[in-house]
C-alpha cells in the first residue's frame, strides 16, 4: 500500500499511475483520498513493485510529489488488472 502526497490530485496522477502499473505488469488499484493524497495498492513481482515506487516519486508532468510512503498490505483477493477506484 502506497500513499503519495504533494500536488497529486487534478494533475492526471491516477491515469498516469494506471498506465505505468500496466506497463510493469502490476495488478491493484489507485484512488484519490479526501486529504488530497493518492493511495495505491501494488501487487506483482518485487522488482516491478520497486520500479513503480521509484516512478511514483516523479509522477506525471504537472505533479509535484513531496512524499511516497509504503506500508505492508494483504494482497489476497486482488482482481486481475489495475484499476482506478473510488473511496
Amino acid at each position: 500500500l502506497v500513499r503519495i502526497t504533494g500536488r497529486v490530485q487534478g494533475v492526471g496522477f491516477r491515469d498516469w499511475t494506471r498506465r505505468e502499473a500496466v506497463t510493469l505488469g502490476l495488478t491493484g488499484w489507485v484512488r484519490n483520498e479526501s486529504d488530497g493524497s493518492v493511495r495505491a495498492l501494488l501487487a506483482g513481482p518485487e522488482n516491478a513493485v520497486a520500479a513503480m515506487i521509484e516512478r511514483l516519486w516523479n509522477g506525471p508532468a504537472f505533479a509535484s510529489v513531496s512524499d511516497v510512503r509504503t506500508d505492508a498490505a494483504d494482497i489476497a483477493g486482488i482482481p486481475a488488472g489495475f484499476n482506478i477506484v473510488s473511496r
